[in-house]
Protein backbone atom coordinates (compact mmCIF):
# COMPACT_ATOMS: atom_id res chain seq x y z
CA UNK A 1 0.00 0.00 0.00
CA UNK A 2 1.71 3.36 -0.82
CA UNK A 3 2.33 5.43 2.09
CA UNK A 4 -0.41 8.38 2.45
CA UNK A 5 2.31 10.55 3.71
CA UNK A 6 4.09 10.29 0.53
CA UNK A 7 2.43 12.47 -1.23
CA UNK A 8 3.43 15.29 -3.55
CA UNK A 9 5.42 18.55 -2.72
CA UNK A 10 2.68 21.05 -2.97
CA UNK A 11 0.10 18.71 -1.61
CA UNK A 12 -2.94 20.97 -0.61
CA UNK A 13 -4.80 19.91 2.73
CA UNK A 14 -7.52 21.79 3.28
CA UNK A 15 -11.51 21.80 4.22
CA UNK A 16 -14.93 22.80 2.10
CA UNK A 17 -18.02 24.56 3.52
CA UNK A 18 -20.93 26.34 1.32
CA UNK A 19 -22.22 29.49 1.97
CA UNK A 20 -26.12 29.01 3.03
CA UNK A 21 -24.70 26.14 4.66
CA UNK A 22 -22.95 27.97 7.56
CA UNK A 23 -23.39 31.76 6.90
CA UNK A 24 -27.39 32.70 7.98
CA UNK A 25 -27.62 36.63 8.41
CA UNK A 26 -29.90 35.55 5.34
CA UNK A 27 -31.69 38.90 6.26
CA UNK A 28 -28.78 41.16 7.03
CA UNK A 29 -26.60 43.72 5.18
CA UNK A 30 -27.97 43.73 1.80
CA UNK A 31 -28.60 39.99 0.98
CA UNK A 32 -31.42 39.37 -1.40
CA UNK A 33 -33.83 35.93 -0.63
CA UNK A 34 -32.00 32.89 -2.69
CA UNK A 35 -34.05 29.83 -3.65
CA UNK A 36 -33.21 27.94 -0.57
CA UNK A 37 -34.65 30.94 1.46
CA UNK A 38 -38.09 30.53 -0.10
CA UNK A 39 -37.54 26.40 -0.38
CA UNK A 40 -36.98 26.24 3.00
CA UNK A 41 -40.01 28.02 4.24
CA UNK A 42 -41.95 25.64 2.60
CA UNK A 43 -44.34 23.38 4.81
CA UNK A 44 -42.67 19.80 4.57
CA UNK A 45 -39.67 20.79 2.10
CA UNK A 46 -37.29 20.35 4.85
CA UNK A 47 -36.88 17.95 7.31
CA UNK A 48 -38.41 19.41 10.98
CA UNK A 49 -38.80 22.72 8.67
CA UNK A 50 -35.33 23.59 9.27
CA UNK A 51 -33.74 27.02 7.64
CA UNK A 52 -30.57 28.16 6.70
CA UNK A 53 -31.58 31.74 8.59
CA UNK A 54 -28.89 31.61 11.02
CA UNK A 55 -26.83 28.06 10.02
CA UNK A 56 -23.72 28.34 12.12
CA UNK A 57 -23.60 31.84 12.27
CA UNK A 58 -20.56 32.20 10.04
CA UNK A 59 -21.00 35.55 9.20
CA UNK A 60 -20.26 37.25 12.09
CA UNK A 61 -18.20 34.00 13.46
CA UNK A 62 -16.03 33.84 11.35
CA UNK A 63 -12.75 35.06 12.80
CA UNK A 64 -13.52 31.67 15.46
CA UNK A 65 -13.62 29.56 12.65
CA UNK A 66 -10.97 30.62 10.49
CA UNK A 67 -8.67 30.52 14.25
CA UNK A 68 -9.58 26.47 14.24
CA UNK A 69 -8.64 26.24 10.70
CA UNK A 70 -5.46 27.46 11.62
CA UNK A 71 -4.92 25.34 14.56
CA UNK A 72 -5.78 22.07 12.12
CA UNK A 73 -2.67 23.15 10.02
CA UNK A 74 -5.17 23.61 6.79
CA UNK A 75 -3.05 24.43 3.87
CA UNK A 76 -6.63 25.82 2.15
CA UNK A 77 -9.78 26.52 2.79
CA UNK A 78 -12.97 26.24 -0.03
CA UNK A 79 -16.02 28.14 0.90
CA UNK A 80 -18.61 29.64 -1.90
CA UNK A 81 -19.65 33.27 -2.10
CA UNK A 82 -23.25 33.70 -1.96
CA UNK A 83 -24.52 35.34 -4.80
CA UNK A 84 -27.50 36.68 -3.32
CA UNK A 85 -25.06 38.32 -0.79
CA UNK A 86 -23.39 40.29 -3.47
CA UNK A 87 -25.59 40.60 -5.97
CA UNK A 88 -29.61 40.94 -4.26
CA UNK A 89 -31.63 40.24 -7.56
CA UNK A 90 -29.10 38.18 -9.26
CA UNK A 91 -28.43 41.15 -11.85
CA UNK A 92 -28.17 45.12 -11.42
CA UNK A 93 -26.75 46.64 -8.62
CA UNK A 94 -23.57 45.47 -6.45
CA UNK A 95 -24.42 44.95 -2.85
CA UNK A 96 -21.35 46.96 -1.18
CA UNK A 97 -21.86 45.27 2.24
CA UNK A 98 -21.90 41.83 0.37
CA UNK A 99 -18.94 42.07 -1.10
CA UNK A 100 -17.18 43.92 2.07
CA UNK A 101 -17.74 40.54 3.74
CA UNK A 102 -15.93 38.71 1.78
CA UNK A 103 -12.87 41.03 1.25
CA UNK A 104 -12.99 40.76 5.36
CA UNK A 105 -12.85 36.83 4.57
CA UNK A 106 -9.97 36.46 2.28
CA UNK A 107 -7.72 38.63 4.02
CA UNK A 108 -8.31 36.81 7.50
CA UNK A 109 -7.88 34.07 5.89
CA UNK A 110 -4.41 34.74 3.97
CA UNK A 111 -3.32 36.21 7.81
CA UNK A 112 -3.81 32.89 9.22
CA UNK A 113 -2.16 31.48 6.12
CA UNK A 114 -4.66 29.99 4.54
CA UNK A 115 -5.06 29.68 0.47
CA UNK A 116 -8.90 30.93 -0.11
CA UNK A 117 -10.31 28.52 -2.73
CA UNK A 118 -14.21 30.55 -3.43
CA UNK A 119 -16.80 28.52 -5.68
CA UNK A 120 -19.25 31.65 -7.30
CA UNK A 121 -22.18 28.77 -7.52
CA UNK A 122 -23.02 26.31 -4.87
CA UNK A 123 -27.01 26.33 -5.10
CA UNK A 124 -28.37 29.19 -3.66
CA UNK A 125 -29.48 31.20 -6.80
CA UNK A 126 -31.19 34.38 -5.98
CA UNK A 127 -34.88 33.86 -6.08
CA UNK A 128 -35.33 36.82 -8.18
CA UNK A 129 -33.68 34.98 -11.21
CA UNK A 130 -35.55 31.71 -10.32
CA UNK A 131 -38.81 33.85 -10.44
CA UNK A 132 -37.43 34.56 -14.48
CA UNK A 133 -36.75 31.10 -14.84
CA UNK A 134 -33.82 29.64 -12.88
CA UNK A 135 -31.23 27.57 -14.92
CA UNK A 136 -33.82 26.92 -17.23
CA UNK A 137 -33.32 30.58 -18.63
CA UNK A 138 -30.49 30.85 -21.12
CA UNK A 139 -30.29 34.62 -19.11
CA UNK A 140 -29.38 33.14 -16.21
CA UNK A 141 -26.26 31.56 -17.63
CA UNK A 142 -24.98 35.01 -18.98
CA UNK A 143 -26.13 36.66 -15.30
CA UNK A 144 -23.66 34.80 -13.71
CA UNK A 145 -20.75 35.64 -16.40
CA UNK A 146 -21.76 39.09 -15.09
CA UNK A 147 -21.92 38.20 -11.22
CA UNK A 148 -17.92 36.26 -11.67
CA UNK A 149 -16.93 39.52 -13.14
CA UNK A 150 -17.66 41.54 -10.47
CA UNK A 151 -15.94 39.30 -7.96
CA UNK A 152 -13.14 38.51 -9.44
CA UNK A 153 -12.80 42.16 -10.22
CA UNK A 154 -12.79 42.81 -5.87
CA UNK A 155 -10.71 39.56 -5.21
CA UNK A 156 -8.68 38.48 -7.53
CA UNK A 157 -5.98 40.10 -6.63
CA UNK A 158 -5.66 38.54 -3.64
CA UNK A 159 -7.42 34.55 -4.68
CA UNK A 160 -5.85 32.92 -7.40
CA UNK A 161 -7.87 30.11 -8.15
CA UNK A 162 -11.75 30.01 -8.26
CA UNK A 163 -14.63 27.05 -8.61
CA UNK A 164 -17.27 28.41 -10.80
CA UNK A 165 -19.46 26.06 -9.89
CA UNK A 166 -20.34 23.05 -7.43
CA UNK A 167 -21.61 19.72 -8.53
CA UNK A 168 -24.31 20.91 -11.04
CA UNK A 169 -25.60 17.17 -11.61
CA UNK A 170 -26.75 17.58 -8.17
CA UNK A 171 -28.33 20.95 -8.63
CA UNK A 172 -29.99 19.68 -11.98
CA UNK A 173 -31.64 15.78 -10.74
CA UNK A 174 -32.26 17.41 -7.08
CA UNK A 175 -33.56 20.98 -7.85
CA UNK A 176 -35.37 20.77 -11.11
CA UNK A 177 -35.92 16.83 -11.98
CA UNK A 178 -36.68 15.43 -8.50
CA UNK A 179 -38.04 18.65 -6.11
CA UNK A 180 -36.32 17.10 -3.28
CA UNK A 181 -33.61 20.76 -3.34
CA UNK A 182 -34.32 23.93 -4.17
CA UNK A 183 -35.84 25.51 -6.07
CA UNK A 184 -38.21 22.15 -5.79
CA UNK A 185 -38.79 21.94 -9.65
CA UNK A 186 -40.11 18.03 -11.16
CA UNK A 187 -39.49 18.07 -14.16
CA UNK A 188 -37.84 15.00 -14.73
CA UNK A 189 -35.37 14.64 -17.92
CA UNK A 190 -37.12 17.59 -19.02
CA UNK A 191 -34.83 19.66 -17.02
CA UNK A 192 -31.51 18.72 -18.76
CA UNK A 193 -31.68 22.06 -19.62
CA UNK A 194 -30.60 23.57 -16.23
CA UNK A 195 -27.85 20.98 -16.44
CA UNK A 196 -26.77 22.59 -20.01
CA UNK A 197 -27.52 26.61 -18.96
CA UNK A 198 -24.71 25.94 -15.61
CA UNK A 199 -21.96 24.36 -18.13
CA UNK A 200 -22.58 27.69 -20.35
CA UNK A 201 -22.28 29.20 -17.55
CA UNK A 202 -19.54 27.86 -16.70
CA UNK A 203 -17.86 28.04 -19.96
CA UNK A 204 -18.60 32.21 -19.80
CA UNK A 205 -17.36 32.67 -16.45
CA UNK A 206 -14.25 30.74 -17.00
CA UNK A 207 -13.20 33.01 -20.33
CA UNK A 208 -13.62 35.89 -18.19
CA UNK A 209 -11.50 34.59 -14.86
CA UNK A 210 -9.00 33.69 -17.66
CA UNK A 211 -8.70 36.70 -19.10
CA UNK A 212 -7.53 38.28 -15.76
CA UNK A 213 -4.97 35.48 -14.94
CA UNK A 214 -6.70 33.60 -12.84
CA UNK A 215 -7.01 29.50 -12.88
CA UNK A 216 -10.50 27.91 -13.42
CA UNK A 217 -12.00 24.68 -11.51
CA UNK A 218 -15.34 23.12 -11.74
CA UNK A 219 -16.05 21.20 -9.35
CA UNK A 220 -18.08 17.58 -10.13
CA UNK A 221 -20.33 15.02 -8.48
CA UNK A 222 -18.61 11.69 -9.98
CA UNK A 223 -19.42 7.92 -8.77
CA UNK A 224 -18.00 5.10 -10.05
CA UNK A 225 -21.16 3.15 -11.92
CA UNK A 226 -21.07 -0.54 -11.92
CA UNK A 227 -23.73 -3.27 -13.29
CA UNK A 228 -25.80 -5.01 -10.72
CA UNK A 229 -24.90 -8.28 -12.68
CA UNK A 230 -22.70 -9.23 -15.70
CA UNK A 231 -26.16 -9.19 -17.95
CA UNK A 232 -26.50 -7.19 -21.54
CA UNK A 233 -29.10 -5.23 -19.60
CA UNK A 234 -27.85 -4.17 -16.50
CA UNK A 235 -24.41 -3.01 -18.77
CA UNK A 236 -27.09 -1.03 -20.53
CA UNK A 237 -28.15 0.64 -17.81
CA UNK A 238 -25.12 1.26 -15.95
CA UNK A 239 -23.87 2.72 -18.89
CA UNK A 240 -26.95 4.89 -19.77
CA UNK A 241 -26.45 6.46 -15.74
CA UNK A 242 -23.13 7.07 -15.93
CA UNK A 243 -23.95 8.95 -18.83
CA UNK A 244 -25.96 11.08 -17.09
CA UNK A 245 -24.20 11.53 -13.88
CA UNK A 246 -20.45 11.47 -14.63
CA UNK A 247 -20.18 11.84 -18.14
CA UNK A 248 -22.96 14.60 -19.25
CA UNK A 249 -20.51 17.09 -17.15
CA UNK A 250 -17.34 16.27 -17.87
CA UNK A 251 -17.43 15.36 -21.45
CA UNK A 252 -18.06 18.64 -22.73
CA UNK A 253 -15.83 20.61 -20.43
CA UNK A 254 -12.92 18.22 -21.61
CA UNK A 255 -13.94 17.08 -24.64
CA UNK A 256 -15.77 19.79 -25.74
CA UNK A 257 -19.13 17.46 -26.83
CA UNK A 258 -22.36 15.84 -24.79
CA UNK A 259 -22.15 12.09 -24.18
CA UNK A 260 -24.80 9.94 -26.08
CA UNK A 261 -27.64 10.48 -24.13
CA UNK A 262 -30.18 8.50 -26.14
CA UNK A 263 -30.26 5.36 -24.12
CA UNK A 264 -32.35 8.05 -21.96
CA UNK A 265 -34.62 9.09 -24.64
CA UNK A 266 -33.28 12.44 -24.74
CA UNK A 267 -33.02 14.63 -28.05
CA UNK A 268 -29.97 15.89 -29.23
CA UNK A 269 -30.19 18.95 -28.38
CA UNK A 270 -31.21 18.87 -24.16
CA UNK A 271 -34.76 20.07 -25.46
CA UNK A 272 -33.60 22.81 -27.40
CA UNK A 273 -31.15 24.56 -25.13
CA UNK A 274 -28.37 23.69 -26.50
CA UNK A 275 -27.14 26.48 -29.60
CA UNK A 276 -24.93 26.79 -32.10
CA UNK A 277 -21.17 27.15 -30.68
CA UNK A 278 -22.53 26.46 -27.28
CA UNK A 279 -20.06 23.39 -26.86
CA UNK A 280 -16.77 25.25 -28.30
CA UNK A 281 -17.87 28.26 -25.50
CA UNK A 282 -18.44 25.70 -22.97
CA UNK A 283 -14.76 23.45 -23.50
CA UNK A 284 -12.44 26.51 -25.12
CA UNK A 285 -11.72 28.26 -21.95
CA UNK A 286 -10.24 24.87 -20.93
CA UNK A 287 -9.81 23.85 -16.90
CA UNK A 288 -7.01 24.01 -14.90
CA UNK A 289 -7.77 21.86 -12.66
CA UNK A 290 -10.53 19.63 -11.89
CA UNK A 291 -12.78 19.15 -8.40
CA UNK A 292 -13.51 16.15 -7.72
CA UNK A 293 -16.33 15.76 -4.74
CA UNK A 294 -16.86 11.91 -4.31
CA UNK A 295 -18.46 10.27 -1.64
CA UNK A 296 -19.69 6.85 -2.54
CA UNK A 297 -20.17 4.08 -5.71
CA UNK A 298 -23.23 3.47 -7.48
CA UNK A 299 -24.91 0.26 -8.77
CA UNK A 300 -27.09 -0.25 -11.70
CA UNK A 301 -29.53 -2.59 -12.63
CA UNK A 302 -31.83 -3.00 -15.69
CA UNK A 303 -35.43 -1.16 -14.77
CA UNK A 304 -38.34 -3.36 -14.00
CA UNK A 305 -40.85 -0.39 -14.26
CA UNK A 306 -41.53 2.31 -17.19
CA UNK A 307 -39.55 5.30 -16.72
CA UNK A 308 -36.08 5.90 -16.59
CA UNK A 309 -33.83 3.44 -18.03
CA UNK A 310 -32.24 2.32 -14.74
CA UNK A 311 -32.68 0.95 -11.09
CA UNK A 312 -30.77 1.67 -7.97
CA UNK A 313 -29.54 -0.97 -6.23
CA UNK A 314 -27.84 -0.80 -2.90
CA UNK A 315 -24.42 -2.34 -2.51
CA UNK A 316 -24.67 -4.95 0.49
CA UNK A 317 -22.14 -6.18 2.56
CA UNK A 318 -20.16 -2.75 3.14
CA UNK A 319 -20.73 -0.12 6.26
CA UNK A 320 -23.28 2.71 5.47
CA UNK A 321 -22.66 6.38 6.75
CA UNK A 322 -25.49 7.66 8.89
CA UNK A 323 -26.98 9.31 5.41
CA UNK A 324 -27.03 5.43 4.12
CA UNK A 325 -24.64 6.30 1.49
CA UNK A 326 -22.33 2.67 0.88
CA UNK A 327 -18.51 3.42 2.43
CA UNK A 328 -16.28 1.75 -0.30
CA UNK A 329 -13.01 3.66 -0.32
CA UNK A 330 -11.43 1.38 -3.27
CA UNK A 331 -14.03 3.29 -5.30
CA UNK A 332 -12.26 6.43 -5.22
CA UNK A 333 -9.60 4.70 -6.33
CA UNK A 334 -11.30 3.20 -9.32
CA UNK A 335 -12.87 6.36 -10.29
CA UNK A 336 -9.86 8.18 -10.59
CA UNK A 337 -8.05 5.95 -12.57
CA UNK A 338 -11.53 5.72 -15.08
CA UNK A 339 -11.15 9.10 -15.32
CA UNK A 340 -7.40 9.01 -16.35
CA UNK A 341 -7.71 6.05 -18.83
CA UNK A 342 -10.90 8.35 -20.31
CA UNK A 343 -9.49 11.94 -20.69
CA UNK A 344 -5.59 11.03 -20.98
CA UNK A 345 -4.17 14.60 -22.16
CA UNK A 346 -7.46 16.18 -21.87
CA UNK A 347 -7.51 15.50 -18.15
CA UNK A 348 -6.28 18.48 -16.10
CA UNK A 349 -5.05 18.14 -12.59
CA UNK A 350 -6.99 16.81 -9.71
CA UNK A 351 -8.17 17.91 -6.49
CA UNK A 352 -10.68 16.37 -4.44
CA UNK A 353 -13.34 19.49 -3.17
CA UNK A 354 -15.20 17.19 -1.14
CA UNK A 355 -14.54 14.12 0.74
CA UNK A 356 -16.21 13.14 3.78
CA UNK A 357 -19.73 11.57 5.61
CA UNK A 358 -22.28 11.78 7.63
CA UNK A 359 -21.90 10.64 11.92
CA UNK A 360 -24.27 10.27 14.71
CA UNK A 361 -24.24 12.91 16.54
CA UNK A 362 -24.07 9.45 19.55
CA UNK A 363 -21.15 8.29 17.87
CA UNK A 364 -17.87 8.10 20.54
CA UNK A 365 -15.48 8.88 19.57
CA UNK A 366 -15.95 9.81 16.13
CA UNK A 367 -13.92 6.70 14.70
CA UNK A 368 -16.63 5.97 12.15
CA UNK A 369 -15.50 9.15 10.47
CA UNK A 370 -11.74 8.95 10.77
CA UNK A 371 -11.85 5.52 9.52
CA UNK A 372 -13.71 7.07 6.64
CA UNK A 373 -11.14 9.74 6.17
CA UNK A 374 -8.13 7.41 6.66
CA UNK A 375 -9.38 4.96 4.12
CA UNK A 376 -10.23 6.92 1.57
CA UNK A 377 -6.37 9.03 1.68
CA UNK A 378 -5.13 5.45 1.18
CA UNK A 379 -7.22 4.89 -2.31
CA UNK A 380 -6.45 8.63 -2.89
CA UNK A 381 -2.60 7.67 -2.53
CA UNK A 382 -2.67 4.04 -4.27
CA UNK A 383 -3.73 6.29 -7.18
CA UNK A 384 -0.96 8.99 -7.23
CA UNK A 385 0.97 5.99 -6.94
CA UNK A 386 -0.76 4.94 -10.13
CA UNK A 387 0.03 7.74 -12.43
CA UNK A 388 -2.96 10.15 -11.34
CA UNK A 389 -2.26 13.98 -10.82
CA UNK A 390 -3.95 14.81 -7.64
CA UNK A 391 -2.75 18.11 -6.07
CA UNK A 392 -5.11 18.74 -3.06
CA UNK A 393 -7.93 16.93 -0.71
CA UNK A 394 -10.67 18.98 1.03
CA UNK A 395 -12.65 17.08 3.81
CA UNK A 396 -16.19 17.87 3.65
CA UNK A 397 -16.90 19.53 5.65
CA UNK A 398 -14.82 21.82 8.56
CA UNK A 399 -18.47 22.49 10.35
CA UNK A 400 -21.46 20.36 11.67
CA UNK A 401 -24.30 22.70 9.43
CA UNK A 402 -26.98 22.73 7.36
CA UNK A 403 -27.71 19.52 5.09
CA UNK A 404 -30.16 20.69 2.79
CA UNK A 405 -33.40 18.92 2.73
CA UNK A 406 -31.93 17.30 5.99
CA UNK A 407 -31.95 20.22 7.58
CA UNK A 408 -29.51 19.94 10.61
CA UNK A 409 -29.81 15.75 11.21
CA UNK A 410 -27.01 14.71 9.36
CA UNK A 411 -23.49 15.58 10.92
CA UNK A 412 -20.21 16.08 8.62
CA UNK A 413 -18.32 18.24 10.11
CA UNK A 414 -14.60 17.74 11.99
CA UNK A 415 -15.84 19.97 14.10
CA UNK A 416 -19.31 20.23 16.42
CA UNK A 417 -21.96 22.74 16.62
CA UNK A 418 -24.59 23.18 19.06
CA UNK A 419 -26.76 24.97 17.31
CA UNK A 420 -29.22 26.53 19.99
CA UNK A 421 -25.68 28.02 21.59
CA UNK A 422 -23.40 28.01 18.71
CA UNK A 423 -20.72 26.91 20.37
CA UNK A 424 -17.67 24.69 18.44
CA UNK A 425 -16.12 21.95 19.75
CA UNK A 426 -13.40 20.07 17.82
CA UNK A 427 -14.35 16.30 17.23
CA UNK A 428 -11.68 13.20 17.57
CA UNK A 429 -11.60 13.49 13.92
CA UNK A 430 -10.50 17.04 13.77
CA UNK A 431 -7.41 15.89 16.21
CA UNK A 432 -6.76 12.83 13.72
CA UNK A 433 -6.86 15.21 10.89
CA UNK A 434 -4.23 17.92 12.44
CA UNK A 435 -2.17 15.11 13.54
CA UNK A 436 -2.03 13.83 9.61
CA UNK A 437 -1.57 16.80 8.46
CA UNK A 438 1.94 17.87 10.57
CA UNK A 439 2.94 14.19 10.21
CA UNK A 440 2.62 14.66 6.23
CA UNK A 441 4.79 17.76 6.58
CA UNK A 442 7.36 16.67 8.78
CA UNK A 443 7.78 13.59 5.86
CA UNK A 444 8.29 16.07 3.62
CA UNK A 445 10.95 18.13 5.19
CA UNK A 446 12.65 14.99 5.99
CA UNK A 447 12.57 13.75 2.08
Amino acid sequence: MPDRYDLPTGFRWGAATAAYQIEGAVTEDGRGPSVWDVFAARPGAVRDGHTGAVACDHYHRYPEDIALMKNLGLDGYRFSIAWPRVLPTGSGPVNPAGLAFYDRLVDALLDAGITPLPTLFHWDLPQALEDGGGWLNRDTAHHFADYAAIVTDRLGDRVPAWITLNEPFVHTVFGYALGTHAPGRTLMLEALPAAHHQLLAHGLAASILHDRGLEVMLSNNLTPVEPATPSDADLAAAQAYDALHNRLFTDPVLLGRYPDLSALGVPDDLYGAIHPGDTDLIAAPGLDGLGLNFYNPTRIAAPTEPGLPFDFVDIPDVPHTAFGWPVVPDALRQLLLNLRDTYGKSLPPITITENGCSVTESTTPDQPRIDFMSAHLDALAAAIAEGVDIRGYYTWSLLDNYEWAEGYHQRFGLIHVDFATQQRTPKASYTWYRDLIAAHRTHRSRS
